[in-house]
């Protein structure tokens, strides 16, 4: 036994003073042993085994249905620290709260140690931790996102090196919910909530508030990215790596299912929603997915927006807050298909299609096992990684940005990261339309001060001989009656086949005041107007001086932290804004 985690585990166990301890292996014995006690207990429900086999049905509390940013804290020994985008706590202060919460939180309940690897067996990039909980749908959460048991501990070995990970139930009241970190020790503490996001402390906690801190201070990158290969006809594959804010299709794209008309074309998984990115002795950087698996959001996920996700869950699949219909099958809302005429919704309740209410919740998830995605890389438990070659920003704008365009350089593109936005969807935050900054799609995810993460950015651009070329996309422009411009889906591969070319150095593009956008894409197949075109690459030269004001005051938030460098491409892109007359051409500056 490694000394250092048997001391822990003591400590939080007389803090705790569970009925029993149980140390999680991993094994196939233990996963059934699991199922059986969350059945029997009441906490899960077993769907069809002949339709939906080896798939598991579970529902949270009302009140606890997703990420409580405003209860989530970086606990730095200086408050400055956290920055101005994270809530801050001092880490004596949180001890002492969260402390009075797990005081005898866990009697006559099971404590279960979950040791678990964020990365690839035997990579130099991956990084250990130990979950601590109460909860059974968390150990078989946790088993399904990481490598999860004994391998985990041959890798710790006697190392004290391990995130240290304590997450309990409590009463599950909003008044005793508190998730917090504590970057300087390596710790998460996370109280009052058992939905995925507060409670997967592998998930968003390790993998990137604790991993953004490591990476400032050990030299890589830790992102809230989809990574993907794009295979050419001949047989050449291109990795790349995107940032994209809820609701912006970021799993679709990871999971993208070429269209008919690009024959030869694939798109192979390497991992929906982390990057760790390192750069590698060849001057170029390179990424890993540290998790195992997909926790997905439901609704919206079907046959057209993604058939490999639709097909990969058909089996050992745990569903959290979905209709269960009278099969024993799942049912949410945007899944294609008729809903049943009566069913038991996320809530527990009864359901039928007219009482107009929600059969599943509008966050509701499914986790499962990443090996089972049918395009899933041949590389994505490669130790060493993927060299990536792009990297996408992107958001939902109505307006204002291009359908792509390439940043004329790695400090531009940082800029063009720092600044991203999105418009907010109905399903995401309750009002719509409301333009959200959300920097690298991080803003509740960096684990320390921004204005230093773009430094890091800036830094880690200066050490690469041959960095990643950056794009921006944008797949929700609309036209003057609100409708998409962009068929979207599948046909984002025509982007992102120009993307890869210019990325080898073999398209074309033209110059803008934004970047470079391409003088030619490959519409083959696809009924798109000359009209609808000219259109996604409209730049409105009013609209972007109005964004260039939005964009100034919040980078004046981060205040004298803001690398040098980012206000130096503000200034360049407001120049080029402002000698363009409103109406001209925006193709005529050249890039900055």
């Amino acid at each position: 036994m490694n000394p250092f985690l048997s001391r822990w585990v003591e400590e939080i166990a007389q803090l705790t003073c569970p009925e029993k301890i149980h140390w999680c292996d991993g094994s196939e014995g233990e996963k059934s042993a699991l199922l059986q006690q969350a059945l029997a207990s009441g906490g899960m429900e077993e769907l069809s085994q002949t339709l939906l086999p080896g798939c598991y049905l579970r529902r949270t509390p009302e009140h606890d249905t997703a990420r409580t940013e405003q209860l989530t804290f970086i606990c730095t020994g200086k408050k400055e620290d956290a920055g101005p985008t994270n809530n801050w706590m001092a880490p004596r202060e949180a001890y002492e709260k969260l402390s009075l919460i797990f005081d005898h939180s866990m009697a006559e309940r099971t404590l279960y140690v979950i040791p678990f690897l964020m990365g690839p067996l035997g990579s130099p990039y991956s990084r250990i931790g130990v979950q601590l909980t109460d909860s059974i749908y968390v150990a078989l959460n946790m088993r399904i996102m990481t490598r999860m048991g004994q391998v985990a501990l041959e890798a710790l070995g006697n190392s004290n090196n391990f995130t240290r990970c304590l997450h309990g139930k409590a009463d599950l009241e909003m008044h005793h919910r508190f998730i917090c970190h504590f970057p300087e020790d390596n710790t998460v503490w996370s109280v009052g909530s058992a939905y995925g996001g507060n409670a997967l402390l592998g998930k968003k906690s390790l993998s990137l508030r604790i991993g953004s801190w490591m990476g400032q201070k050990e030299g890589w990158l830790a992102e809230h990215m989809m990574i993907a290969g794009i295979e050419d006809p001949e047989g050449n594959i291109t990795y790349v790596a995107g940032a994209f804010p809820s609701q912006c299709g970021k799993t679709n794209l990871a999971m993208l299912v070429p269209p008919p008309s690009m024959k030869g074309w694939k798109v192979h998984t390497i991992g929906d929603d982390i990057a760790w990115l390192h750069p590698g002795p060849d001057g170029r950087l390179w990424a890993i997915n540290p998790e195992a698996g997909f926790f997905g959001v439901a609704p919206g996920t079907s046959q057209k927006t993604n058939p490999n996700a639709m097909a990969m869950i058909q089996k050992n699949t745990i569903y959290t807050n979905v209709l269960k219909t009278p099969e024993g099958t799942v049912w949410w809302e945007g899944v294609g298909t008729p809903p049943p005429e009566q069913g038991i919704d996320w809530r527990g309740r009864h359901w039928t299609p007219a009482q107009g209410e929600h059969a599943a919740h509008p966050n509701a998830r499914f986790t499962v096992p990443a090996a089972q995605c049918p395009s899933i890389s041949k590389e994505w438990q490669n130790p060493q990684g993927v060299p990536v070659s792009a990297i996408l920003f992107g958001g939902r704008r109505a307006g204002l940005q291009p359908l792509v365009y390439e940043t004329s350089g790695w400090n531009a593109g940082v800029y063009a990261g720092a600044t991203m936005s999105s418009e907010t969807t109905a399903a995401a935050m309750g009002q719509t339309g409301v333009v959200r900054r959300d920097p690298m799609a991080m803003l509740p995810f960096c684990g320390y001060h921004m204005g230093q993460y773009f430094s890091h950015w800036i830094r880690t651009g200066a050490q690469l001989q041959n960095p990643p070329k950056i794009f921006h996309v944008n797949w929700f422009r609309k036209d003057s009656k609100g409708n998409f411009l962009w068929p979207g889906f599948g046909e984002n591969l025509r982007v992102l086949q120009w993307i890869v070319e210019r990325a080898r150095g073999e398209a074309g593009a033209r110059a803008s005041v934004l970047g470079y956008i391409p003088e030619h894409l490959n519409l083959d197949g696809l009924r798109l107007s000359q009209n609808a075109f000219g259109e996604l690459f409209n730049i409105d030269i009013q609209e972007w001086r109005e964004e260039l004001e939005y964009r100034k005051r919040f980078l004046e938030t981060f205040g004298n932290v803001l690398p040098e460098e980012i206000w130096k491409e503000q200034a360049l892109l407001q120049e080029n804004i402002s000698k363009t007359p409103i109406g001209a051409d925006a193709y005529v500056h050249p890039a900055n």
